[in-house]
């Protein structure tokens, strides 16, 4: 089992770096090709999720991104520095309301955009584009692993 961890600063434009290396682990971890714009997309959110979570919480501290190679997985951790109400909006993988999620948030802040989406929208489309994904909060923050299923490289038969 190979683990390759990336921590960038807290800006979006890292997250389109975040996502190549996500993908080039992922080739090389036996994903099978058309699930590869699922793991970018799903990468994408999730970095961007910490990256806004960050800026408001911790500007100053990097956003983490840990990558396993397992035998017939590959899985991707990403680690922000808030707790789970207030980077997800509280919500649960199985309580989404997708009436909800189609409904402005209220907000006041000075970016427009993060207003236009609801707490929990970037949860919802994670979890409709992985199947297996994992939300958890502690003390170190909010972790989101997402799993996808991989074809072991390195068994005999595939060699």
């Amino acid at each position: 089992m190979a683990t390759v961890e990336v921590s960038f600063t807290a800006l979006p434009a890292h997250v389109r770096t975040a996502r190549l290396v996500a993908l080039a682990v992922a080739r090389r971890a036996g994903v099978d090709e058309q699930q590869l714009d699922e793991v970018r997309l799903a990468v994408g959110e999730a970095c961007s999720r910490a990256v806004g979570v960050h800026q408001t919480h911790a500007p100053d501290a990097a956003v983490r991104m840990r990558l396993t190679d397992a035998q017939d997985r590959f899985v991707v951790e990403v680690v922000d520095c808030g707790p789970l109400d207030e980077s997800f909006g509280g919500a649960d993988l199985d309580d989404l309301d997708t009436d909800a999620l189609s409904a402005p948030a209220a907000g006041g802040g000075s970016d427009p955009i993060p207003d236009l989406l609801p707490a929990g929208f970037g949860l919802a489309v994670i979890s409709g584009l992985v199947e297996d994904v994992e939300v958890t909060s502690d003390s170190a923050g909010t972790h989101v692993r997402m799993t996808w299923s991989a074809t072991d490289i390195m068994a005999p038969d595939t060699l």
